[in-house]
């Protein structure tokens, strides 16, 4: 049954937030508030978490799955990155932009594409999800809560407790979020590609 956190959007509860990484470590999936819908994450080197979180979102191994990493500086120590695309990538960044890179060898092989070893990587600009990745000192693992079947990301955290109760360990409650996905680019070719368009303005790319 999956426990439920309320926390204060801009000063959340240390306590609770402690509590939640606890439940991570132990391979539980949770429910997140991002910068732009809320997400299912999951401890990155638990391979039955992850599986379990493609399991709730209904997609395969060919899904990119994304990092949600604190700041550059940990982004590229899963992607590599050059020059150029770095200073692209700090113009958007904190953001909601997902950005898909070659995989370095700190990504496990099974959570990157399996054919094109990318991953996407992205830095959300939200206050509670910042604060979980800080304490829990690593990037997350993360998918939007889209379920299988649907269009858009489950938005309200009472309706997600309701229908995915016995398949997370806790959902953080900080108040409904935005319906619009990240924008996705892929950033892993001889130039970038926007794949999807959503809340990130592509102009802050040069796109």
């Amino acid at each position: 049954m999956a426990q439920f956190f309320t926390v204060h959007p801009d000063n959340p509860q240390a306590r609770l937030l402690k509590q939640a990484v606890q439940l991570l470590n132990q391979g539980q999936i949770l429910a997140v508030p991002t910068d732009s819908s809320y997400a299912l994450v999951c401890h990155l080197d638990d391979k039955n978490a992850a599986d379990q979180l493609r399991r709730v979102r209904g997609v395969d191994d060919k899904h990119h799955l994304s990092l949600l990493c604190r700041d550059l500086s940990e982004l590229a120590n899963y992607a590599k990155v050059n020059n150029q695309q770095f200073r692209a990538i700090k113009q958007a960044t904190p953001g909601p932009f997902t950005f898909i890179l070659e995989a370095t060898k700190e990504v496990p092989r099974r959570v990157s594409h399996p054919q094109r070893k990318t991953i996407g990587l992205r830095v959300p600009d939200h206050k509670v999800l910042q604060e979980l990745l800080a304490l829990h000192g690593a990037p997350l693992l993360a998918s939007t809560l889209i379920m299988p079947g649907e269009s858009l990301p489950l938005n309200d955290p009472e309706e997600i407790r309701e229908r995915l109760e016995h398949q997370l360990g806790a959902v953080i409650d900080a108040g409904a979020c935005s319906l619009a996905p990240t924008t996705v680019v892929d950033m892993s070719g001889e130039s970038p590609q926007v794949l999807r368009y959503g809340q990130g303005k592509p102009a802050l790319l040069g796109l």
